[in-house]
């Protein structure tokens, strides 16, 4: 590495960081993390910091609890976010924001770009954008599940050049650390592919947060194909923070790509969720994303699943191939009227009046996949 040249970096930080021993907040391991954000503002580097912790802040709220309840995980989120806030508030002479997301506001496009231009806006008046995942009003459906995604989704949104996630370990090493004296740490990454994820493992076993290195390395994946550098170093080490700001490597680094996503390419993969499936025959050979072809309803054989106008969906063919991820411009239920009239002249008289059946715009090739 060279002297870091940012202009703008997010830090993920996690549950264990934030409250190692589930009694409430610390600032133990928080003040070296604090003093990089300072130094980076110092250097002119905007950063973003995505913090996990609010259900471990506030789980000491609850002493008599079940707290495998989920409503009751849910007030200890609501109760430990403030906590959480304020605790890093005291930390830093400047002014912070509290940002919190659902999967469901990323994955709208609207909102995306929302989100994108508020985070623009703070950081333009020197406000430090604190973001979390809003564990109060999630879902299964509505939620990311782990913060160490939601750190690249918000890196990704923020057109960011860096992403450093915080672990309890110094990086990706090529066998588990905890069980093998003689696991090597790697220090470079350029390939993210399955012999990689194999060595992530599974997810965490210690209880505190919700991720594992399993979800590091696909929130890595995220990052490096939007042509974001990204690091998994450890947290709870103030040397790790000191040689990044020295230009060294303290952990993992991953390779970002040469020729990154186009964003809205990027975002239809990586953060948009396909609420339904169009089903074309296993011989459709089209190509979706040139413009000169296209998908018509005589050649869809199935609908699968409820979606709206705008709503992303998969197309794929009945051999289960996937073909793209698209913006629907049709809803199900229309979608399904229109594939089932026998009247071919009909149906294609209504889609030219109408107009195409996926946006061309938004289309993300899944062929590879």
């Amino acid at each position: 590495m060279s002297h870091p040249n940012w202009k703008r970096v997010v830090v993920k930080v996690g549950s264990a960081l934030i409250s190692p021993n589930q009694q409430g907040c610390s600032s133990h391991y928080l003040l070296s993390i604090a003093q990089f954000i300072v130094r980076c503002r110092a250097n002119g580097t905007q950063v973003v910091l995505v913090s996990s912790g609010s259900v471990a802040a506030g789980s000491h709220m609850f002493p008599d609890q079940e707290k495998t309840d989920i409503a009751v995980k849910k007030a200890m989120a609501a109760a430990g976010q403030t906590e959480m806030i304020a605790t890093w508030d005291r930390l830093f002479d400047f002014p912070s924001a509290q940002i919190l997301l659902t999967h469901a506001d990323l994955r709208d496009r609207e909102r995306y770009v929302s989100i994108r231009e508020t985070i623009d806006s703070l950081l333009d008046n020197n406000i430090l954008p604190i973001v979390n995942e809003n564990d109060t009003v999630t879902t299964d459906k509505l939620k990311v599940g782990d913060n160490d995604n939601l750190s690249a989704m918000v890196a990704a949104a923020a057109d960011a050049d860096s992403l450093i996630i915080c672990s309890d370990i110094d990086g990706l090493y090529d066998k588990n650390p905890h069980e093998h004296d003689d696991a090597k740490l790697l220090s470079w990454v350029e390939e993210i592919d399955e012999k990689i994820y194999a060595m992530a493992g599974g997810a965490a076993e210690d209880g505190v947060g919700t991720g594992g290195m399993r979800t590091k390395i696909e929130a890595a994946e995220k990052a490096v194909s939007h042509g974001i550098d990204t690091f998994i170093i450890n947290g709870f080490t103030e040397l790790s923070f000191n040689m990044l700001l020295d230009g060294k490597n303290p952990g993992t680094h991953f390779q970002p790509y040469d020729k990154p996503m186009k964003e809205n390419i990027h975002w239809m993969t990586h953060t948009s969720n396909a609420q339904g499936e169009v089903i074309v025959e296993s011989d459709f050979s089209a190509s979706l994303e040139d413009e000169t072809d296209s998908l018509t309803s005589s050649e869809i054989i199935g609908v699968k699943g409820e979606f709206s106008v705008g709503d992303t969906i998969l197309v794929r063919k009945d051999d289960g191939t996937k073909l793209v991820k698209a913006k629907s411009n049709y809803s199900s239920c229309l979608l399904n009227f229109i594939a089932k009239q026998d009247n071919e002249e009909f149906a294609s008289e209504f889609e030219e009046k109408t107009g195409p059946i996926i946006s061309k715009q938004h289309i993300a090739n899944l062929e590879k996949e």
